[in-house]
C-alpha cells in the first residue's frame, strides 16, 4: 500500500484573513475556495510548486474550537516548510511581513528559523542539510 498526507487542517479565525495571509505573505497557491452553505468553505492553499501536503483553512466556530486557534501543537513548532533556498526564502518573507520569532540557525540537520503564521501556529522554514 502507498499513500500520504495530502491535506492538513488548519484551524482560523477567518476565512478570508487567513486565505489572504497565506497567499500573500507564503506565496502559496490557492487551490479552492467554495462555498459550503450555512457560513462554512472549502478552502485549501498549497505552497509554491504545490508540493507536499496542502491546508485546509477550517474556520474555528465551537467555544472548544475557537480556543485551539494558534495552539493546535501545544506551542511546540506545528508544521515545517520546507525550501530549496533558505536564504531567498527567508528574506522574501520578512520582507513580506512574516514574524519570525528566532534569527535563522545553522544546524547539522539544515538551516532554519522560527515563524509564526497568522494565527499563532509556530512553523519552521527549513533547508535540510546535504
Amino acid at each position: 500500500m502507498t499513500s500520504s498526507v495530502a491535506t492538513v487542517s488548519v484551524l482560523v479565525r477567518d476565512y478570508d484573513a487567513a486565505r489572504d495571509w497565506y497567499v500573500g505573505k507564503l506565496g502559496f497557491t490557492l487551490v479552492e475556495d467554495r462555498d459550503m452553505g450555512d457560513g462554512k468553505r472549502w478552502v485549501v492553499v498549497a505552497p509554491p510548486g504545490d508540493r507536499g501536503a496542502r491546508l485546509l483553512l477550517a474556520k474555528a466556530v465551537k467555544p472548544d474550537e475557537v480556543a485551539q486557534v494558534g495552539h493546535q501543537a501545544g506551542g511546540r513548532v506545528f508544521l515545517f516548510l520546507v525550501t530549496d533556498n533558505f536564504a531567498r526564502d527567508h528574506a522574501a518573507m520578512t520582507a513580506r511581513g512574516v514574524r519570525f520569532l528566532e534569527e535563522p540557525r545553522h544546524e547539522t540537520y539544515g538551516s532554519v528559523a522560527v515563524f509564526e503564521d497568522i494565527c499563532g501556529n509556530k512553523w519552521d522554514l527549513i533547508q535540510p542539510a546535504g
